[in-house]
C-alpha cells in the first residue's frame, strides 16, 4: 500500500506584528500566508539542525585537538553557540 502524506491542519496565534509581516511577505511573493509560514518553519527547522551539527563538529574538534590555542578558540566558539554573544 502506498502511504500519502496529508497535511495536518494546525491553528496558531501570531502577534499582530508578525502577522502583518507574514501577510506582506505573502503579497510580495504572490503566494498565501500559509505557504509563507510553511516555508519559514522549514527554514527554521533546517537552521536548528545545522546549528546542532555545527555544535557536534566543534565538540569533535575540541576533543581531537592538541593545540592549546585551538582548544581555547574552539571552547569560545562553543560558548557563543550555546549561550550567545
Amino acid at each position: 500500500m502506498r502511504t500519502v502524506k496529508r497535511p495536518i491542519r494546525q491553528s496558531i496565534s501570531l502577534p499582530s506584528r508578525l502577522a502583518k509581516q507574514v501577510k506582506a511577505l505573502a503579497k510580495y511573493q504572490k503566494t498565501s500566508a500559509n505557504r509563507v509560514l510553511v516555508d519559514l518553519i522549514e527554514i527554521g527547522l533546517e537552521s536548528k539542525e545545522a546549528e546542532k551539527q555545527r555544535f557536534f563538529e566543534l565538540a569533535d574538534k575540541l576533543i581531537s585537538s592538541t593545540d592549546k590555542a585551538e582548544q581555547q578558540s574552539t571552547k569560545e566558539e562553543l560558548a557563543r553557540l550555546t549561550f550567545g554573544e
